[in-house]
Formats: C-alpha cells, structure tokens, sequence
C-alpha cells in the first residue's frame, strides 16, 4: 500500500462567452491591475483585445513567449510585472502563455532565481508563498492543461534542458474554460494539442502510482477525447465537441498528479533540442512506448478497450492510436521531425533524467531508452 497526498483543488468557470466575466474573476480574486501573459500569436487575433475589452481598465499585455518558452521569456515577463506594479496574472494562450504566466507570477517577489525552484525533493519550499501572485488561466487550446497544473514547464536556455518547476500556490485561482476561444484553431494545432491531452490520459492511467480519484478522472478523459477528437479535427466549429476537448485536457492534466511517463521522458528533450511541438512530438511516439510498456500495461489497455467500447484489448488499443496518428496527420516517426539514426545516444540519458520517467510502467534505464527512442526514429516496434 503506498502513502500519498492527494489534492483537486481548481475553481473552474466553464462554458460559452465565460472569459467575458473576466473582471468578476479578478474582483473575487482582489486583482485590481492584472498583466494579460500571452503569446504572439494571439495577439494576431482578436481573443486578447475582446479580454482587456472586458476588464473595467485595460491593462497591460506581455506576449514575449516563446513556443517552448524559456527562463528569459519569464524574467523579463517579472520585469514588466514589477515596473508596472501589477498584482496578479491574466494567462492567456495554449501551455507557453500559461506556463509563462503563472512563472511570472510565481517569480515576480522572489529573491531566488527560477532553477532554484525546480520540481526536486522539497525544493519548492525555498519559495516565500504569501509573495506568490494570483493568477486567472484562460487556456485557448486543448491539450496541455496547464491551467490546473501546480507546475510549468520551461527551457534552460544554457543547458538546452527542459525543467519543471513547481510549488501548490502556482496552481490558477480560476480557471476559465471558454469553448468560444479555441473555434479558430488550425487544425495542425488541434490535432497536436488533442495528442497531448490524450498522452495526459493515457499515462496518467497506466501510471502505477496510486492515485484512485486521478485514475478515474483520466478514463472519464479518454473517453471524451475518443469522442471528440476527430469531430474537432474534421469540423473545428463544433462548439460542443470543442467544449469536450477543453474539459478532457482539463480533466487529463488534473489526472497526470498520479504520474507520467516514457512518452513525456522522450519528448521533453526533443523539444529542447529540435524545437518540435510538444503535444504533437507526444502523439508520435505514444505508440511505440504503449507498445515498449505492454508487459506492465496490457490488463489495464484491456479493461480501457472495453471502457471505450475499441475491439482487441491491448491490440485494440495500440491500433487505434496508430490510426488516430493517420487520421490527424502526426508524423509517425521521429526522423520526420528531424531526429537521426543515432541521435538516441544523445537522447537517452536526457530522457532517464526527466520527472516522468519515475512514473513509466516499465522501469526504465539509459539502455531501455536507446532501444526505445532508436524504435521510436526508426518507426520500429520491438
């Protein structure tokens, strides 16, 4: 029997034209001069104009975010936070603005610099919590779930690593899930941030930890990504089928506290190291971990295949990620997003070091992820 503290905390405000109560989420929260974090991206469209429009005072905006975002993206973020005395965060975007949102707001009052708080041991307890800022999330995307996260996720820039960092009080005060935000998407975008809400669910439950709450919250998740995935894919103005998918990457990044895995192991230095998309890097190498990781997995993948009514038990279930790739256009190898024969010596032990790896069904080592990563470039299941 593991011990274990368990923790589902996240006041949510779903539905259509809910980022309009955006002034309402700052006035329950006491925020009287939020900092709008977003990225440049959607600074091209109308989503932040319409969110300042609601406030009571237009504010300020910082969208210097990167895709993969950086520790400097979220230092000079604290910079225009503290010049302008703003006093909590309105986080806009898909993971980057989010992530860098809440880093903001975690970093602005601390006297330690970001690595200094990276999800090691207790080291999150280096941080003085009553100067941790606020922070509303609005997430226009669906897939990473960051605005239920107690962490995020930057790039070292000097070490070319990703790392976690994380405390409980960068978890959002409120979350604002508005489906309206996410019609516009490409659909290179929905389907790379659809594979990582399903990644989230898939390893969250295959995770071995003991987690029952989290276990049940990412089934419920792969059922609707089952679902609706393809639907938003195909037919991006389905408002329901998009409400679906915000609530699956919510509910799969609630699920993930119980655990990650491989998949995540591997594709964390791939982006750091070939400035791949990270939801769509997890749905090309999903397979092949599910795959890697049959031997610990497959009564589980046979009670999912009958949950989510897929024939064949683990097989079933191993096809239709397979086919769901196809469907969405993923790549099915990493070589077609740059990654070479050979390149897994590098890989690997960046891929053993990760966070997630402690939570892979099969206990992994820096051989196993040579032979996994080389399967993964080669498009080869051992």
């Amino acid at each position: 029997m593991q011990n274990m503290n368990w923790n589902y905390p996240t006041t949510i405000w779903f539905g259509l034209n809910r980022s309009k109560e955006i002034q309402q989420a700052c006035d329950f929260l006491g925020i009287k001069k939020p900092l709008i974090v977003t990225d440049p991206g959607l600074l091209k469209t109308n989503i932040i104009e319409n969110i300042n429009d609601s406030l009571s005072v237009k504010t300020n905006v910082f969208s210097d975010v990167q895709g993969n975002p950086t520790g400097t993206n979220v230092d000079e973020g604290v910079k225009v936070f503290n010049k302008n005395n703003h006093d909590g965060v309105i986080a806009v975007g898909g993971g980057s603005g989010m992530d860098v949102g809440k880093g903001i707001a975690f970093l602005a009052e601390q006297t330690r610099p970001l690595w200094d708080f990276e999800d090691i041991g207790d080291w999150w307890t280096r941080a003085d919590s009553s100067k941790i800022k606020p922070v509303i999330a609005i997430p226009t995307t669906a897939g990473t779930g960051s605005e239920v996260g107690r962490a995020a996720v930057f790039l070292n820039e000097e070490t070319e690593k990703k790392k976690i960092i994380f405390h409980p009080k960068m978890l959002p005060q409120i979350s604002i899930l508005d489906p309206n935000l996410t019609l516009n998407l490409p659909q290179s975008i929905t389907a790379g941030t659809g594979m990582d809400a399903l990644a989230h669910c898939l390893e969250a439950y295959s995770s071995p930890f003991y987690h029952p709450m989290a276990e049940g919250t990412a089934l419920e998740g792969l059922r609707l990504v089952k679902e609706n995935l393809r639907e938003v894919y195909n037919n991006g103005s389905n408002v329901e089928a998009r409400a679906n998918m915000l609530v699956a990457s919510m509910m799969g990044a609630a699920a993930f506290q119980k655990g990650l895995g491989a998949i995540h192991s591997i594709t964390h230095p791939v982006n750091s190291i070939y400035h791949t998309h990270h939801g769509t890097t997890n749905g090309v190498v999903m397979p092949f971990v599910l795959n890697f990781n049959k031997s610990k997995i497959e009564n589980k993948m046979v009670r999912l295949a009958r949950f989510l009514d897929i024939p064949g038990g683990f097989e079933g279930i191993l096809n239709w990620t397979v086919e769901l790739k196809k469907e969405l256009k993923i790549p099915e190898t990493l070589k077609e997003m740059g990654v070479k024969d050979g390149d897994e010596i590098k890989l690997a032990p960046l891929a053993q070091e990760d966070p997630s790896t402690g939570g892979n069904p099969v206990e992994m080592t820096e051989a196993k992820f040579r032979v996994l990563i080389g399967d993964c470039i080669t498009g080869t299941y051992s």
